[in-house]
Parts: structure tokens; sequence; C-alpha cells
């Protein structure tokens, strides 16, 4: 009954967060009109997806498209199938077929500094799109959600619901995060063992398998599979015999995918709790059926309105509208950044945000 309260509480006030949407009027720089303003735009944009593979690509693309077209931009999108040589190429094309700006969302955060010269010497501007690029001082804006606190949200939610500050423990919990060329995986992962680490030091959490540090963590390309095959050899070697698994701390779906997948072949203990992040609808559907606890739903409507006028502006000649200019060090100096705020999702708030939203319709979800 506790957890049920607490989950409820935490879903009432992370989930007001959805009326804030892409951040507060904090922004340091005057945003750009509307997009109906931006109708008699003319101008072709570079959009540079990383893969099909993972659900939210997809979403982000389209969106990204489609926005950027209503704005009337001519639009160059290509996914890499996550192979830096490809979207490398598909960069260069962008450059010599006439784009004035690029939107760029890397595999590989290190590895478009010689192609991202070449847009600079082009006079290109250059918007790095949820990941950040890094080394490259061709990056005039960062375009995100705020993923330090998206990890802060999947600590806190683990620390209520096992009411860590007053029950006595201790509680068993394993770590999963993303791809280690993302620099966006050690903002998560930060966010959350910021929180989650006082803990970890007093014994109140305990980690079987003693994977704790971000490299041993790591999950190649956020692969399920990846994940899958390490959570069986956690299990095989630490919770085999009935050793209870309380909390997996997963700081996106398709890793918190792999590890169900994993736990439904494997564990035979009670349901520990599982975050995720991106709503995919496969993990919606977990939360639906009580096999994942929470998810974080990065709205990509949301990032790409705001992605769209970071464009219009620069298109206009304009500074872009920013709301963070002291975060991300991209190892050239401070990108000036926009956050968008992610939102806490449960079984108890879906509906509201994803189904009255118009984000997926129910039978996406049965």
């Amino acid at each position: 009954m506790k957890k049920k309260l607490l989950s409820g509480i935490l879903s009432a006030v992370l989930a007001a967060s959805l009326l804030v949407g892409c951040g507060s009027g904090a922004a340091t720089s005057t945003t750009s009109e509307s997009s109906g303003s931006t109708a008699a735009a003319s101008g072709k944009v570079g959009v540079a997806m990383p893969t099909k593979d993972l659900q939210r690509w997809n979403q982000d693309g389209a969106n990204m498209e489609a926005k950027l077209k209503a704005a009337g931009y001519t639009v160059d999108l290509q996914y890499a199938s996550n192979d830096i040589a490809t979207q490398v190429s598909q960069i260069e094309n962008m450059i010599s077929s006439g784009a004035q700006v690029l939107v760029i969302a890397s595999i590989d955060g290190d590895s478009l500094g010689t192609v991202l010269a070449q847009a600079k010497e082009a006079g290109i501007k250059v918007i790095a799109y949820d990941r950040l690029i890094m080394n490259s001082d061709a990056v005039s804006y960062y375009a995100t959600f705020d993923n330090y606190m998206v990890g802060t949200k999947q600590g806190e939610y683990i620390k209520q619901q096992l009411d860590l500050d007053n029950a006595a423990g201790p509680f068993n919990l394993e770590i999963f995060t993303g791809d280690p060329g993302d620099n966006n995986a050690r903002f998560f992962y930060g966010g959350a063992i910021d929180v989650l680490k006082p803990y970890i030091d007093n014994g109140k959490l305990v980690v079987k398998s003693g994977q704790v540090d971000f490299d041993n963590v790591a999950t190649a390309n956020w692969s399920t599979e990846n994940a899958q095959s390490r959570m069986d050899a956690i299990i095989s070697a630490n919770y085999a015999d009935g050793t209870k698994l309380d909390a997996v701390l997963c700081s996106n779906d398709s890793t918190a995918l792999g590890v169900t997948n994993s736990l439904e072949a494997n564990y035979t203990g009670d349901w520990p709790i599982i975050t995720g992040q991106d709503c995919d609808v496969a993990n919606v559907k977990n939360m639906i059926a009580g096999k994942q606890s929470m998810s974080i739903f990065k709205d990509t409507r949301t990032l790409a309105d705001k992605t769209v006028e970071m464009v219009d502006a620069i298109m206009k000649g304009t500074d872009a509208p920013v709301n963070d200019t002291k975060t991300y060090d991209n190892g050239t100096g401070i990108i000036p950044s926009y956050l968008c705020e992610p939102v806490f999702a449960d079984a108890s708030n879906y509906k509201e945000l994803l189904i009255d939203s118009g984000y997926y319709t129910e039978d996406q979800l049965k």
C-alpha cells in the first residue's frame, strides 16, 4: 500500500511538469515566433539520425521532418544504421547538396570532427540533436532533454519505492546504462547514481554483481540483446539460488526490455522495480502489464518544435533560443543549449501523457 501511495504521489508531482513542456520562461535568448510565422521560410536542412533500429529515432526523424516541412523548409532526412562511416558520408552529401543547417543526432559523439570542419568552412550551422557532438568547434547549438534530470528521476523513483530513508534493507540493485560513445549515457547514469550512491556506500543498496562503475554497466549501442545477455549472466551468478532482486536501474527502454526478457526466462523471485526511458510501445505495454515500473517520457514532438525554432532563428540570422549556457562542454567550450523537461510516466498516468496527448492511440498499446 505504501508503494502504491508513493507511486501516486510521484506520478502527480512529476506529471505536472508536462504542463511546463520544453522548459519555462528561463530562455536566455529571445524565442522565435510560433511555427505559424515560419510558413514563408525557405532553405534546406539536413537531418542526420543514427538508426531506425530503436523506435524513438524513427519518431524523432518523422516529427522533425514533418515540422520542418510545415515551416517551409526542404528536408534531407537520413538514417545511418548505427554505422559511423555511413553517417559521415550522409553528412558530406548534405554539405555538398546545399544544406544551410545540419541537425545531427550522432552515433558516436567523437566521430564527426573532420566532416563538421567541412561544414564550418562552408558556413553551415550545426545543431547537435539529443546527443552532444564532442570535440568539434563547428557545433553551434545543442537541443536535448535535461539528461541529468532523466537519471535523477529514475534514481528518485527507486529511492521512494524502496523507501530507502526509512526501510531497514538491505536491498539488491543492478545497474544498466547506455552506449559509452553516447555522451547522454553518462548524464543519465550520473543523475541516478548521485541519488543512489549514498545508499550503496552505506550498504542499504547492494549491487551483488559488483558492477557499479559506468564502464562496467554501459551497454553497447543501447542494445536490447546486449542488455539481455549481461542480465542472463548476472542472474546466473547472483540470483539463481532464489536471492531476491529488488530493483534494476535501466537508463532507457531498450535496456529495460532486455532486462525484462532475461528476468522472464531466468528469474523466479518477486518481480523487481525496473526503470526506463522513452516510453516505447513494447515498454508501455510492459508497464501496463506490471513488468516495468516506470519510464521517462520525452515527447519528441516538443523537442522537434524547439529545434525548428532554432533552425528558423539561424536561417533568419538571429540567435537561437537557449536556456542553458553552463552545462554542456563538448571539449571546445560550452555549447549553448535548450533543455526540454522530461516527464515521469507509469501505469497510473500513461493514458493522460501518451493517449490523451495523441502520442499513441489506444490500439497501439493493446
